[in-house]
């Protein structure tokens, strides 16, 4: 399995953070496993990151008009889909999920290779759009981000930017317009094109009988109208399944939930005051004080995020799914990966008792990987006056000559609203990339803090992050592990 690609600079390590998330969510509802997940997600990032980089430096370099490209987090999307096809072509396609392996061997999947112009129409619209108002559009459509943040990240000034994504909108309908007529097409098609385009300019306009039964047997057409009727809702799933394809559908869900519950759990400054500074090996979440009732609200939208769902972006509608969301490692998948939703809490009585560190609950947004291989041993925790409120479990999921891949869990006993885990290695070992929690070390201790989308976890709940490191001549178990200060117990 290839190591994830090295950040060229700063802008390149938030552009890192900010993708990662969202292949890992995808790859883990295209895998039969937690583990395949996370393989997948990093051999598609790692293919499509340099994609997007030759695509950059092309387009830097270039004379003459733009290349068409997607947005970025698009883009290492559909490397997600390529590297499953590839994967089924090698032979490893049992490693894939049953529905995901059906689609990928029908027709509906080679219209996302074949000739440019059988294409569905949003994938086609987007990449003729300029790439940053296809960024603007992706991200507050698809990724669910609230405005002033996709603001933020794109360089927009807040007070104006619901004005662009007006006529961003309004710029993709003509794009996929043009595709659509463009499209090879049978006679009964092209005569209800214009009708088409008529009917959906109007959110009151109704739409005639003949054309109506026509879009319910015509799916090329019916894309097209999710594509041009900007009203109504549906535009975002129109993008989900045109662009991404198969569990489009099921992606978009998961973003939305996800968004849910950070603005559920935010501050009373909003999604915004949660958001991160992030530079290289570093971020920082401000955090600020909740209300009661905004504890209350949190946790009611985490428990609805947690709902199981998913389904093939083949459909019309998202069909439920009986997997577990990538936070959910223990329940029914058959390796465990880091649950970023559960956190640790106060000290109460610790119980032998207790439900083990397994994610019980699964996570609406994408958590590292974590294989429950190898255990670190266990260490003894500081001593304190009372039986400690949080346990770690340290795993050392893979090692080689200088580096290794390690997974924390942590089981609180009361319900958190925000969490930092800390340590202090043993041997100098230092941390690289981090997933499902933002990193700071400074020598030999190191703090993890709770990513935006995981900052509440139940009482007794467990979370979970995982990391890429280095060593040299010795890798013990770190020590000294505390939650939000508090020492935890080991082992």
């Amino acid at each position: 399995m290839p190591d994830l690609p090295t950040p060229q600079d700063d802008t390149e390590a938030a552009l890192f953070s900010e993708c990662w998330d969202a292949v890992l969510s995808y790859a883990d509802l295209c895998t039969s496993g937690s583990l395949t997940a996370h393989q997948l997600a990093t051999e598609a990032f790692t293919l499509g990151m340099r994609e997007v980089r030759a695509a950059a430096s092309t387009h830097v370099r270039g004379a003459g008009s733009r290349t068409a490209r997607l947005p970025t987090i698009p883009a290492l999307l559909t490397a997600v889909r390529t590297t499953a096809a590839a994967w089924e072509a090698d032979g490893q396609g049992h490693k894939l999920d049953p529905e995901l392996r059906l689609w990928l061997n029908s027709g509906s999947a080679a219209r996302f290779t074949g000739p440019p112009l059988g294409r569905p129409v949003a994938l086609r619209g987007l990449r003729d759009m300029q790439e940053a108002d296809a960024a603007l559009l992706w991200l507050a459509e698809v990724e669910a981000l609230p405005l002033p943040t996709v603001a933020r990240r794109l360089g927009l000034d807040p007070a104006t930017v619901a004005d662009e994504l007006d006529q961003v909108r309004g710029l993709f309908r003509d794009r996929c317009h043009r595709a659509h007529l463009d499209s090879p097409m049978d006679a009964q098609c092209r005569s209800y094109a214009r009708l088409l385009d008529a009917v959906t300019r109007s959110a009151v306009a109704e739409t005639p009988g003949d054309l109506s039964r026509h879009l319910a047997t015509c799916v090329r057409c019916a894309e097209a109208a999710a594509c041009l009727r900007l009203h109504g809702g549906g535009l975002p799933g129109a993008l989900a399944g045109g662009v991404i394809g198969w569990g489009g559908l099921a992606y978009l869900e998961r973003r939305r939930r996800a968004t849910e519950v950070r603005l559920g759990a935010g501050h009373p400054g909003g999604a915004d005051a949660d958001d991160r500074e992030e530079g290289p090996g570093r971020s920082r979440v401000l955090r600020g004080g909740l209300l009661a009732a905004a504890v209350l609200l949190s946790a009611l939208a985490l428990g609805v995020s947690m709902m199981p769902f998913g389904g093939s972006g083949d459909g019309t509608a998202a069909a439920q799914d009986d997997r577990q969301p990538v936070a959910d490692p223990g329940v029914s998948r058959t390796a465990a990966r880091p649950t970023a939703t559960d956190s640790p809490s106060d000290p109460a009585p610790a119980t032998r008792t207790a439900r083990p560190p397994a994610r019980q609950k699964p996570d609406p947004e994408p958590q590292g990987t974590s294989s429950a291989t190898h255990r670190a041993g266990p260490t003894s925790a500081p001593a304190t006056t009372r039986p400690a409120g949080c346990r770690v479990a340290y795993e050392l999921d893979s090692q080689w000559p200088d580096g290794f891949q390690a997974t924390v869990s942590v089981t609180t006993d009361q319900s958190l609203t925000g969490w930092e885990v800390s340590w202090t290695f043993r041997d100098g070992q230092q941390v690289g990339q981090m997933w499902d929690a933002t990193v700071h070390q400074d020598g030999p201790r190191v703090t993890a803090t709770a990513a935006d989308y995981n900052k509440a976890v139940a009482a007794h709940g467990t979370l979970s992050f995982g990391f890429l490191g280095s060593w040299a001549d010795a890798n013990r178990t770190p020590y000294r592990f505390t939650l939000n200060g508090s020492p935890c117990a080991v082992g």
